[in-house]
């Protein structure tokens, strides 16, 4: 008795999600990877922040030489959550949400002398989805 029937496409997206999982893998290994993490506030906000700034210089998202931004979204010591983008469309996602007013840029971290950009989570969802139905309309 096979596990596929003429309905299933558990071969199809087997492969895919292996092929996915390759990938991941080497961009975990070979790629430059800037990571912060977010403790218990998001729970409550909804909001990640995003350094722009600290002491008056640029930093953080601004001057990162990696290749991916991440979020790890945390609860104690524990991950409940991880936000991974290229740095590219970090950037972009985050611009177009402070400029639309649905994002703000505040000061805080140590004394208050960190520029953060505060983003909702489902914000920076909704900008990754619509990126990538403007995307596939031109494909």
């Amino acid at each position: 008795m096979s596990m596929y029937n003429k309905d299933s496409q558990f071969d199809i997206d087997l492969s895919y999600g292996e092929i996915k999982e390759k990938q991941l893998a080497l961009i975990l290994m070979d790629e430059k990877i800037e990571v912060k993490s977010e403790r218990g506030q998001w729970q409550e906000t909804g909001n990640i922040a995003v350094e722009l700034s600290s002491r008056g210089k640029p930093s953080g998202l601004v001057t990162t030489k990696a290749n991916w931004w991440v979020t790890t979204l945390n609860e104690g010591d524990k991950v409940k959550g991880i936000i991974m983008l290229p740095i590219a469309d970090m950037k972009k996602h985050t611009k177009t949400i402070v400029k639309s007013g649905r994002g703000k840029v505040v000061m805080g971290g140590d004394d208050d002398t960190s520029e953060l950009a505060l983003i909702k989570i489902t914000d920076l969802m909704e900008e990754i989805q619509n990126a990538e139905n403007k995307t596939s309309r031109y494909k």
